[in-house]
């Protein structure tokens, strides 16, 4: 079933998920999961990843997981393993919307909510001369006012602070994909395989891949999601983003680190814990199960 086409309005269907948030997070996770991948999870136990990424959601509880999904505090974390190098340039965090001085950030600049997920509460300003201030300040009120954790029953964004920060643009040449986002799988500190995403610019939806970590493409998609039409030459320096990813994976059984790499610059992305939230259908649905082999819940149930 696609809910988003049923109730297309996204703000209606957040409204939805917060009128339901007094129901228990195991029933919503399993009523969730039924919804959009047409049956019921098992969570007994579970063989898929994206089964196993819903018993990840409501058992494992490290202290750590807050901090890296703060877009803010994420970035002493980063320090923190010796690779402050690859953290964008910061131009201000903020606890209101008034508190944003438009006048001295530069003429272009990336806003977000440092307590966002799932590509959500982010404005992209190339030209600051076009925008609209008093209509981007009551867009953030709005965005502040959201508890990401919530919708998808996501402990990790739950009880965040609620602020905003501001970040360099990063430019990219269009006709080889634009911004190419490399989104690395890591399960105990190893990578097993990655999404690149690319053509951002070139239509409503980018374009997504699925690589090894030989960085061979794999005869694998997602049915929720446009297939990347144009082939992506591996990075000059991809050990070294592999390596990256993996550092920064260490202290956790499974989360996603995306990465950045522009014209060899290596740029760090963000941390994500519930890769689509765990409601994504892959063609083959073999590889639901290739991925759920590398996620151990032992790891998860010795953190309980």
């Amino acid at each position: 079933m696609d809910y988003k086409k049923l109730i297309r309005n996204a703000q209606m269907r957040y409204a939805i998920l917060r009128a339901l948030s007094w129901i228990p997070d195991g029933i919503m996770v399993r009523l969730q999961y039924r919804i959009k991948m047409g049956f019921f999870p098992n969570l007994r136990s579970p063989q898929r990843y994206t089964e196993k990424l819903q018993y990840y959601k409501l058992h494992y509880r490290n202290p750590l997981m807050h901090t890296c999904v703060d877009k803010y505090n994420v970035r002493e974390y980063v320090r923190s393993k010796g690779l402050g190098d690859i953290l964008n340039d910061c131009y201000g965090v903020y606890k209101s919307a008034d508190e944003i001085d438009f006048d001295r950030l530069p003429q272009s600049f990336v806003l977000k909510t440092t307590h966002g997920g799932g590509g959500r509460n982010i404005l992209i300003v190339k030209d600051k001369s076009k925008c609209n201030i008093p209509d981007i300040k009551a867009n953030l009120l709005k965005w502040q006012k959201e508890d990401i954790g919530n919708f998808g029953r996501e402990w990790a964004y739950t009880g965040l602070e609620k602020r905003f920060i501001t970040e360099k643009y990063i430019d990219a040449d269009i006709n080889k994909g634009g911004l190419i986002d490399y989104k690395f799988f890591c399960f105990n500190g190893e990578v097993h395989c990655l999404y690149v995403i690319a053509d951002r610019e070139l239509g409503d939806k980018a374009g997504l891949a699925v690589y090894d970590r030989t960085f061979s493409r794999l005869k694998v998609s997602r049915a929720d999601e446009k297939i990347l039409e144009r082939d992506i030459e591996k990075p000059v320096n991809f050990d070294k983003m592999i390596a990256i990813a993996e550092t920064l994976s260490t202290d956790f059984p499974h989360v996603r680190i995306d990465l950045y790499n522009v014209s060899g610059k290596i740029i760090f992305g963000e941390f994500t814990f519930y890769d689509g939230s765990g409601y994504m259908r892959f063609n083959p649905d073999s590889f639901d199960y290739e991925l759920g082999k590398h996620l151990s819940l032992e790891d998860i149930k010795s953190s309980e």
